[in-house]
C-alpha cells in the first residue's frame, strides 16, 4: 500500500489537453439530450427529483466519509472514493435505466439536474468531505487545490458544453438528431483510449495494486445502490421510480473524477486507480442490475403508474 502512494500515473500536457477536450465533448453530448421540460420536472413532482438528488448529492457523500472512518483506506483511495462520491450521475444511467423498463424521464431529469450543477456541488461536496476527513485533509492541503481554479476548470469542461448543447437541441434540431449518436460513441473511445494510453505505460504497477481498490469499490457501489433503494422507500416512492433513483445513485461520472485527479493531483495513483475501476464496475454492476431488472417488468408486479 506505501509502494501505491508513492507512484503517479502521468499524462503529457497535450494528452491532458485532449482528455480534457474529450470530457467536454461527452458534456456536450448529454446536453444533446436535456430538455427544458426536464428541469419542470422539479417542480411538477419535487418528491420523485428531490428523493433522487438527496440520495446522490447529501447521503452518497455523506456515507462514504463513514466507510473510510470504518474500512480506514489509505489517503489516496480514500480521496478518490470521495470524489467518485461528489460527482454527478453518469449519463450511461439513462439507458440502463431504459434498459430496465424503469422511469426513464425521471432518470434524464435526475442526471439533467445533476450534471448541470456539477461545477458547483462537485467541488464543494469534495472539499467538505475531504477536509473532514484527516488523513484526505492533509493530501488537500499538500496540493493546495484552488476552489476558484477548480471552478473555472468545471465551468469550462462542464458547464459551456452543456450551454451549447443545449442550444444545439433548440436551434439545430436537425443537427443534433444527425450528430448526436457519433458524438458519443467518438468521445467515448477517445476518452477511454487516452486513459488506457496512461495505464499502459504504468501497467505493471497497475496489476499489483488493482487488488487494494477492487473491494472497496465493489462496496462503495453496492453502498450507493442500497442507499438509493432506502431513499426512494423513505418517500414511498413505487417501484419504477425506486428502480429509477438507485441506478442513479450507483451511476456515477467518475470521468470526471479522473479530470480533476490528472488536472490537479497529477495523476496520483491511488485516487486514479479507484475512478477508472469505478468507470468498468459500475457499468459491470449497472448492465447487471439492469438485465435482472428487464426480466422482472414492472407490469408483471402490479405496478402500472409511469409518472415520475
Amino acid at each position: 500500500m506505501e509502494g501505491m502512494e508513492q507512484f503517479d500515473i502521468q499524462l503529457e500536457n497535450e494528452q491532458l489537453f485532449w482528455l480534457n477536450i474529450c470530457l467536454a465533448f461527452l458534456m456536450f453530448g448529454v446536453a444533446l439530450d436535456i430538455r427544458i421540460k426536464d428541469f419542470k420536472a422539479l417542480y411538477q413532482h419535487p418528491k420523485s427529483v428531490l428523493t433522487g438528488i438527496t440520495a446522490q448529492w447529501i447521503l452518497l457523500p455523506a456515507f462514504t466519509f463513514l466507510l473510510l472512518w470504518i474500512l480506514r483506506p489509505s489517503p489516496g483511495i480514500a480521496l478518490g472514493m470521495l470524489l467518485v462520491a461528489a460527482c454527478p450521475g453518469g449519463n450511461m444511467s439513462n439507458f440502463l435505466v431504459h434498459l430496465s423498463g424503469s422511469n426513464a424521464a425521471l432518470s434524464v431529469t435526475l442526471t439533467s439536474l445533476s450534471t448541470s450543477v456539477a461545477f458547483i456541488i462537485t467541488p464543494l461536496n469534495f472539499l467538505l468531505w475531504g477536509s473532514l476527513y484527516p488523513p484526505t485533509a492533509e493530501i488537500i492541503k499538500r496540493f493546495t487545490l484552488d476552489p476558484l481554479s477548480l471552478l473555472w476548470i468545471l465551468t469550462q469542461l462542464i458547464l459551456i458544453p452543456l450551454f451549447l448543447g443545449m442550444l444545439c437541441r433548440v436551434y439545430l434540431p436537425k443537427v443534433t438528431i444527425a450528430i448526436r449518436p457519433y458524438i458519443k460513441v467518438v468521445s467515448v473511445i477517445l476518452f477511454l483510449g487516452i486513459i488506457a494510453g496512461a495505464v499502459w505505460a504504468n501497467i505493471d504497477k497497475v496489476f499489483v495494486y488493482l487488488k487494494h481498490v477492487f473491494l472497496l469499490v465493489f462496496i462503495h457501489n453496492l453502498m450507493a445502490y442500497f442507499l438509493g433503494y432506502i431513499a426512494a422507500k423513505s418517500t414511498r416512492q413505487n417501484i419504477r421510480n425506486t428502480r429509477t433513483i438507485i441506478m442513479e445513485t450507483g451511476i456515477q461520472n467518475s470521468g470526471l473524477g479522473l479530470i480533476i485527479i490528472f488536472n490537479f493531483y497529477g495523476g496520483m495513483s491511488a485516487m486514479t486507480l479507484v475512478a477508472a475501476w469505478w468507470g468498468i464496475w459500475h457499468l459491470i454492476s449497472g448492465f447487471s442490475l439492469a438485465t435482472y431488472w428487464s426480466k422482472r417488468p414492472i407490469p408483471a408486479l402490479g405496478i402500472t403508474n409511469d409518472r415520475i
